[in-house]
């Protein structure tokens, strides 16, 4: 009986680890009503075998797992059969998830854990009435009369294959178990020329410029070349692989992880993917490549490697160690060889000087951490004023890079020890001496008694103190760490309740501090490492978190209090809303914007909202706004830290900002109605008819266009927090958006073909 146990335990362990092995579906057309479970573990296949749509797991943690195609031929060990589409691209699911495809016709992917629908086709109304999974790995949607309404191929993650385009302004995105840092992209712009861009906003490798710049698109062959072909499919750039025309069973071209963009080719003989062409031939040259990691050397090996001439930090990130206020003024140390430059690159600037004043620029500049000194073509001197430096490094550069820091207080007088020392003379007994050094002795002796003595009284005084106050700040942070009865007695036993699980209170020097009951589970240890981060965040556009109470299963957040109350109670109350006026609401979305974006990539590490709402936006006295109740995500009554994604985050903000351009809350009834205002040039119509004076239709304008883009369904296609900060305050210039979501009316009909980002 014991060997049966285990023989079904093991058949268990087989049945769970090796997914796409078992329970195969084989079909021409997958009918309406097809679904796929992670608990039954079965698979979509196409008819020749080589690919296979189901979920699998990829990433580190269990129970997360993320649904898409990949190869499945025998010819490739399982263990590389390579994923090329993933649907929602870093959307990840638990073990008690589905996909179907509806008998409405869309495809879904259903976490029945949470009960959320994750991802979805959009094609419940457009006359589906099957799909197949092509043998070229496309996955289709057709309708009765076979035509197309949906295909994979059209909505790429990290990968094309064999047959695959790019259309002008599709993008690529490399893949990773944590979107917040995939800042990689390949994007396909107006002009028809390929790009691999960082945050959307660097572009660091470009194909080459035409003299066609008309309706391009990339594609991927089969013989192993990458072409932009014009409309007549003419191929006018083209780059091959090394096999290029060899019989090659297998190939597909990815963005990777490190930001190169690479064309990979199955190799029989040795069982492997091997690497035929790839973008950028420097890996040091792709940006960003170390990050906070240091500086990258391209070894002899051919490899990159990161190395940190500068602090390593606890958190192994590489800074400039340089903090301003040195005390022992600052210095200069010089790199040869090696070009430094800043992550986020908003304060750089450059100047044509020497090499000794772009030195002593950065030197005078309180502000300037690095300068990299050029001469390519004429003397270039580039100052960066962030801590958040990286780089490469060559022999054959020649620019020259200097980093601030603290000059080094001398230990000991540097004059001192340059002459041998003179020889010691025999010890000599002084009575006087010794008495003064006794009576001194006992003096300080008396004098640490005292100051013991004094010392515990006080001590004993502040204890007593606090114990009447009920307080006690025994964190480095500054926290408040209050018990149960403590926040029922400065809250005056849960009687002024100002918001949704939100009290006023007030502590015994008459502070006024808000309240926040979690009413969530959440382990003792996480929540109490969770509050020390959070309580470490200072951004004059973020509430404070003031303090916490962590005992037996209460689990509540102290904030400072903002006098004025939250961003709805002004908008639903007509006369707080006579406030708002239209400088106040750009204002407020500029502050809102800025405080998001400072918790995307400002902390040490990333850190999400996850519940961003006009509820969670504070006034102050002064009328600032500021984000409050961040770092928790509260799912069916449990609080997890960091629990959603930037794309989250983005999309919030963009209902945020129409909603308060509008002054209406219906959110996505408020999306469609003002996206078809703005398309049928109606925009003035969007504003709120409360604002005195109206609006400044430039900014009203540049506010919607963004506010468009945050809330596209694709979060591919939603610009980073620090885009739309710039964007908002008019450093940057935007596209028209396409629709953000499937509407009723379809704006392509009318001639409308605008779809881009911000530039």
């Amino acid at each position: 009986m014991l060997q049966l146990e285990c023989f079904l335990r093991l058949v268990l362990l087989l049945y769970v680890s090796f997914g796409f092995l078992l329970h195969p579906v084989v079909t021409t057309v997958i009918p309406l009503g097809s679904k796929l479970s992670v608990v039954d573990n079965n698979c979509w296949v196409s008819t020749n075998g080589d690919f296979a749509f189901g979920f699998f797991n990829i990433s580190d943690e269990p129970n997360q797992y993320s649904v898409g195609i990949r190869f499945n031929s025998k010819s490739i060990p399982y263990s590389l059969q390579e994923l090329v589409w993933i649907a929602g691209a870093h959307d990840k699911v638990s073990n008690l998830s589905y996909f179907q495809l509806t008998p409405q016709g869309e495809l879904i992917l259903f976490d029945s854990l949470h009960g959320v629908t994750v991802w979805t086709s959009h094609t419940g109304n457009r006359s589906v009435v099957s799909a197949a999974l092509h043998d070229n790995g496309n996955l289709i949607l057709i309708d009765a009369k076979q035509n197309i309404i949906w295909q994979s191929f059209n909505n790429p993650s990290d990968t094309l294959l064999p047959g695959q385009s790019l259309a002008v302004y599709d993008t690529l995105r490399a893949s990773t178990t944590h979107p917040e840092t995939s800042y990689y992209s390949l994007y396909m712009n107006a002009s028809g020329r390929l790009q691999l861009r960082w945050r959307s906003s660097i572009v660091y490798w470009t194909s080459e410029s035409l003299s066609s710049t008309g309706n391009l698109t990339a594609f991927l062959t089969t013989d192993g070349s990458l072409q932009l072909r014009d409309q007549n499919s003419k191929a006018v750039w083209s780059v091959f692989g090394e096999d290029h025309n060899d019989s090659v069973s297998y190939r597909f071209l990815r963005l990777d992880l490190d930001g190169n963009l690479r064309l990979y080719s199955w190799m029989e003989a040795s069982q492997s993917w091997r690497s035929v062409w790839q973008a950028v031939e420097n890996q040091c040259k792709v940006f960003a490549t170390c990050g906070q990691r240091g500086v990258c050397v391209f070894t002899a090996s051919g490899s990159a490697e990161c190395r940190c001439p500068f602090k390593v930090t606890e958190t192994d990130n590489c800074l400039v160690p340089y903090e301003q206020g040195c005390t022992s003024g600052t210095n200069m140390q010089q790199y040869k060889n090696v070009h430094l430059y800043g992550i986020y690159s908003s304060d750089d600037s450059v100047v044509t000087t020497s090499l000794q004043q772009c030195k002593q620029l950065c030197l005078n500049d309180s502000r300037c951490t690095v300068a990299t000194f050029s001469n390519n073509g004429g003397p270039q001197c580039s100052l960066k004023k962030t801590k958040y430096i990286t780089g490469y490094e060559d022999p054959s550069l020649s620019s020259i890079s200097f980093v601030k820091s603290c000059s080094d207080p001398f230990a000991v007088n540097p004059g001192i020890m340059k002459s041998p020392p003179s020889k010691p003379s025999p010890p000599r007994i002084c009575v006087p001496c010794l008495i003064g050094a006794a009576s001194g002795t006992f003096v300080i002796f008396a004098f640490v008694q005292l100051g013991i003595v004094f010392f515990i009284c006080r001590r004993k005084k502040s204890a007593m103190r606090r114990v009447t106050l009920a307080f006690t700040f025994p964190n480095s942070k500054g926290l408040m760490v209050l018990s149960f009865s403590e926040i029922k007695s400065i809250t005056s036993d849960f009687k002024n309740r100002v918001g949704p699980n939100m009290f006023k209170g007030v502590l015994p020097s008459n502070r006024l501090m808000a309240i926040k009951d979690l009413n969530a589970t959440i382990e003792e240890r996480k929540f109490r490492s969770a509050v020390l981060k959070i309580g470490s965040i200072h951004h004059k556009n973020l509430v404070k978190l003031e303090g916490y109470c962590c005992e037996f299963n209460h689990r509540y957040l102290v904030y400072e209090y903002a006098k004025n109350g939250s961003l709805e109670k002004h908008l639903d109350d007509s006369s707080l809303c006579k406030r708002l006026t239209w400088r106040k609401r750009v204002e407020i979305c500029s502050s809102v914007a800025k405080a998001i974006c400072y918790l995307h990539s400002g902390c040490r590490e990333f850190l999400s909202h996850g519940n961003l709402k006009c509820e969670n936006v504070m006034l102050d006295e002064d009328s600032i706004a500021k984000l409050s109740e961040y770092g928790f995500a509260i799912v069916d009554g449990e609080a997890t830290y960091c629990g959603f994604s930037a794309g989250k985050d983005v999309g919030d903000f963009g209902k945020l900002v129409l909603t308060l351009l509008t002054g209406r809350r219906d959110d996505e009834q408020v999306c469609e109605w003002a996206y078809k205002e703005w398309m049928e040039g109606r925009v003035a119509n969007v504003v709120d008819k409360r604002i005195v004076g109206g609006a400044d239709l430039e900014e009203l304008e540049r506010s919607l266009r963004i506010a468009f883009w945050c809330v596209q369904v694709n979060e591919h296609k939603r610009p980073p927090m620090e885009e739309v900060v710039r964007v908002l305050d008019g450093t940057l210039n935007v596209d028209p958006p396409p629709p953000p979501f499937h509407l009723p009316f379809d704006p392509q009909e009318n001639g409308s073909e605008t779809e881009s980002v911000v530039y």
